[in-house]
């Protein structure tokens, strides 16, 4: 049994106390135990005998909706959120499905989620308002092989939160069942006989509680969850203010209503008609609605999909290769539906399709339904989907719209990218169709890693495979979570003593301060009662000074310590101290991280929303920040950021510093907050440079932008898919680098004899000069070599089969080598040339083998590695050509006699 199964078990030992509500005394609901299962229910009719989950039961609702008034996905969410609102709920927009405010999660995958905050390992949950209710779409990426084709599996649903805080003002699981209760039976007039409530649990992130699921004709609509533990099921304590997570699903209160075939008729309706017109599918709906009542209920990834559609057939009456011409378009336009759904509120809320961390989903999903469009030769493209997702769900989802460009923009960028794989991957194709190998699972997912080649591609390319079926899901765990492991961190024993007061943010004090010793660590690190230097944090370099006459090499913080690395212990505990902060140090540090904000705005302004910081660092001399971005930026991209940013600095624009709790900065400036990462706590110190760029941030800052002075962009370069890193200066070190640019260009000037502003054209020149030299080089060299090859038989050895030309000569050059080398081997096959450049005490190997000499078993990589290795080095390539050195060499090992001789024992002479 599993963790929740014993947590159901004891939950259900004790039904009183976890689930017999005040609906179930008062309606009069019986508790029962599963004939086929043994799982605890409660119904109002006292024949039945199943629970009403799959396989106990069936779905009875298709083609028989067990409601009179039939309603569109928005029009269920329009009267559930009035419901709510009727009986004292907030409804409150969703959050991004890009979970920022999680460092565990790279999605939200539970409307819940929303109102989870970590701290210290721990959950707490905080409530825009209690009580509330909210329509959260939800990215899950486990059940992929079944969307479409299982009837109500999602990447991206809206999951219907219905939460409260158990503090007076919310509620607890009374008033929530009740709720539920009146929601399906008085709104969507559903007969109360029809409600069969399962007992469950739920264990979340460190906290748990028992749980009752709702079905209507053996369909889940939703699941109470009594959130009332912290920690874990063997070791807990109650929760001091118990939650309600309720969450229901609306594309399921849709489905209810309508009974259609499946949950995507009816979710999708705004776009489906339009598609099957446009795309030519035969819609027999009595047909595949006579499949669905066999095929509902089914996990289609769990067993081998051939095999279950085999089954089905046999049940219908109908050849499996029948079946699935008939149905398997039709999944397919589904998974596609959903799937562009997906991306289009995942890029709207700044995810960007990658090979890295929840990016790697994304890009899954979105090549996956371009394999759908190629597979079925569709005329259609991910951007007319999400056009007909913003239309179809502007009136519960307006923020769409506002994204549009941009996410049509990331779309054709992945849809280019798709294109290329599959034009580079013509030759692996090639290869694997020759060798008539058949692809695991496994080589399936390194060639989609590493190539970017998919199944269905694969397949329809003549590649033999042995099983797609969980190919999809196999991906999607591999990029789940987030890796939240850190570096492992010198350890102190800080028990007993005091928090450190922070003095830093004092805007009035004076880079000068005095402080208490409290404690010395291991001779080297001193801990004061209160301290202005900053530690290291949030990737700013920490404050340098002095402790009395101390040097300060380094700051930690250290819980809600902070500890000063002193170099040479000259104090005692107990005693005062004076302190002094490196100002200039300081000043320097502050205008890197305060630019750094500036740059961060400027990069999502002109590029697009996508736009996050990924990491940074903040040093004297110069500062980095890492972006999301889809592309390497070009140097106009970088010299417009640059421009912008100077701007900024030159509007002189207010840098506004303040504390907010936590929710309350949420819900001020949106979760754009989060570019540094989560927020441990539940208060935030926000920096808002005015009209600009708002973020959650503990670093040091100006008090306005103009006190940056100035910002040059170093460099620009792509250091991982998806992630840009920008490279940049400012303040002093900013004129620094222009006064050496400066210089540079001087020198130049004067070399050249030539006027500074025109020192470029003369440079263009002599570069135009220099390249003609070099082609006439080129073609000197290959007459030269074109003159010597002939005399390659009187000058080379006769060693068996073979003829060896070791060069030496100090005045050929690389180009030479290669040249003569490959030419060479052209006119004579069984030539082993050896070509030897030395350079001080180093030495450069080139090796080419002629085809004749490769027959009889004489590689050029062995040869050139061999010869490498023995001169301190190493080297490598194939058969043909192969390349080395070594450095450090000794004049003994460097002598024509010497290396000849290692060459003939490597040819076994």
């Amino acid at each position: 049994m599993t963790n929740k199964d014993n947590l159901r078990a004891k939950f259900s030992a004790e039904p009183e106390k976890y689930y017999n509500v005040d609906l179930f005394k008062r309606e009069g609901f019986l508790r029962k135990k599963c004939d086929s299962c043994g799982r605890y229910f409660w119904t109002l009719l006292p024949e039945r005998n199943h629970c009403p989950e799959y396989p106990c039961s069936q779905y009875e609702f298709l083609g028989d909706p067990p409601t009179n008034q039939r309603v569109s996905y928005s029009e269920a969410w329009k009267l559930i959120e009035t419901f709510f609102k009727n009986q004292g709920h907030s409804s409150i927009k969703r959050y991004p499905v890009v979970c920022r405010w999680r460092p565990d999660l790279y999605f939200t995958v539970a409307s819940v989620i929303d109102f989870q905050r970590i701290e210290g390992g721990k959950v707490v949950f905080e409530l825009p308002s209690n009580p509330l209710v909210i329509p959260q779409i939800c990215l899950r990426f486990n059940d992929i092989n079944n969307v479409g084709v299982s009837g109500r599996h999602y990447t991206s649903f809206c999951m219907i939160g219905q939460h409260s805080i158990d503090d007076g003002q919310g509620y607890w699981k009374d008033r929530c069942i009740d709720l539920d209760y009146n929601l399906v039976t008085k709104i969507f007039g559903i007969h109360k006989e029809e409600l069969v409530f399962l007992e469950d649990a739920w264990i979340g992130y460190g906290a748990f509680g028992s749980s009752l699921e709702y079905f209507v004709r053996g369909l889940e609509l939703g699941n109470a969850v009594f959130t009332e533990f912290e920690g874990t099921p063997e070791n807990s304590i109650p929760i001091k203010k118990r939650v309600i997570d309720m969450g229901a699903g609306l594309e399921r209160f849709a489905w209810l209503t309508n009974g259609t075939l499946s949950s995507y008729d009816t979710t999708f309706s705004y776009a489906l008609t339009q598609l099957i017109d446009q795309t030519h599918i035969d819609y027999d709906q009595d047909f595949l609605l006579k499949y669905a009542k066999v095929a509902g209920g089914l996990d289609f990834d769990s067993k081998d999909t051939r095999y279950l559609k085999s089954s089905l057939a046999d049940k219908i009456g109908i050849s499996q290769e029948k079946l699935i011409q008939k149905v398997e378009p039709l999944e397919s336009l589904y998974a596609l539906l959903d799937h562009s759904r997906t991306l289009a509120f995942a890029i709207s809320d700044g995810g960007l399709p990658s090979n890295i961390a929840g990016g790697y989903n994304l890009r899954v999903v979105l090549r996956r339904s371009l394999d759908i469009i190629k597979k079925h030769n569709w005329n259609l493209s991910l951007s007319d989907l999400v056009e007909l997702h913003i239309n179809g769900l502007s009136n519960i989802y307006p923020e769409l719209s506002e994204s549009r460009d941009e996410i049509f923009t990331i779309l054709k960028v992945e849809e280019q990218r798709y294109e290329k794989n599959k034009f580079r991957g013509e030759k692996i194709i090639e290869k694997l169709v020759k060798t008539n190998q058949v692809l695991s699972q496994e080589k399936l997912v390194k060639l989609y890693d590493s190539d970017g080649l998919t199944p269905d591609f694969l397949i329809s390319r003549g590649v033999k495979v042995s099983e797609t079926d969980n190919f999809y899901s196999q991906l999607s765990t591999i990029h789940s979570s987030q890796n939240t492991k850190s570096e492992a961190k010198p350890q102190f024993e800080t028990s007993g003593i005091s928090t450190t007061k922070i003095l830093f943010y004092d805007q009035n004090l004076n880079l000068n301060f005095n402080a208490k010793v409290l404690k010395i660590l291991d001779d080297q690190y001193i801990i004061l009662d209160q301290t202005s230097f900053y530690p290291r944090s949030g990737g700013q370099e920490p404050d340098w000074g002095t402790i009395s006459s101390m040097n300060v090499l380094d700051v930690i913080k250290y819980g809600d310590i902070i500890l000063h690395k002193i170099d040479g212990l000259k104090t005692k505990e107990g005693e005062t101290v004076e302190c002094k902060i490196d100002p200039i140090r300081r000043s320097s540090l502050t205008r890197h991280h305060t630019v750094t904000h500036i740059i961060n705005g400027a990069a999502r302004k002109l590029l697009g929303s996508w736009v996050w910081q990924h990491s940074a660092f903040k040093d004297v001399n110069k500062a980095r920040l890492d972006i999301s971005h889809y592309e390497h930026l070009t140097k106009k991209q970088l010299l417009d950021i640059e421009t912008l940013a100077n701007e900024v600095i030159q509007a002189n624009l207010q840098v506004k510093k303040e504390i907010l709790l936590r929710g309350d900065a949420e819900k001020q400036y949106g979760f754009r907050i989060y570019q540094g990462g989560v927020v441990p706590v539940n208060t935030v110190r926000i920096i808002n440079i005015d009209g600009w760029d708002v973020e959650a941030c503990g670093g040091m800052h100006c008090n306005r932008t103009g006190e940056v002075g100035y910002v040059k962009i170093l460099r620009s370069e792509r250091i991982q898919d998806g992630v840009e890193r920008i490279e940049f200066v400012a303040g002093i070190p900013a004129v620094s680098y222009s006064q050496q640019t400066e210089d540079s260009l001087l020198s130049i000037s004067q070399t050249l004899g030539v006027q500074q502003e025109k020192a470029s054209t003369a440079v263009a020149n002599l570069k135009s000069q220099f390249d003609s030299l070099q082609s006439k080089l080129r073609s000197l060299t290959r007459k030269l070599v074109l003159t010597e090859i002939n005399s390659v038989q009187n000058n080379a050895e006769h060693i068996n089969d073979f003829l060896l030309l070791l060069n030496d000569d100090e005045s050929a050059d690389e180009k030479y080598h290669i040249n003569f080398g490959e030419m060479s081997i052209e006119k004579t096959s069984n030539l082993i040339y050896i070509g030897l450049i030395a350079k001080e005490q180093n030495v450069k190997v080139l090796v080419f083998v002629g085809k004749s000499a490769n027959s009889k078993g004489v590689n050029a990589g062995i040869l050139a590695a061999t010869i490498s290795k023995y001169l301190g080095g190493s080297g490598g390539g194939d058969n043909r050509f192969g390349q080395g050195g070594g450095s450090n060499v000794s004049t003994e090992k460097r002598k024509r006699s010497t290396i000849l001789e290692l060459i003939k024992a490597q040819l076994r002479v």
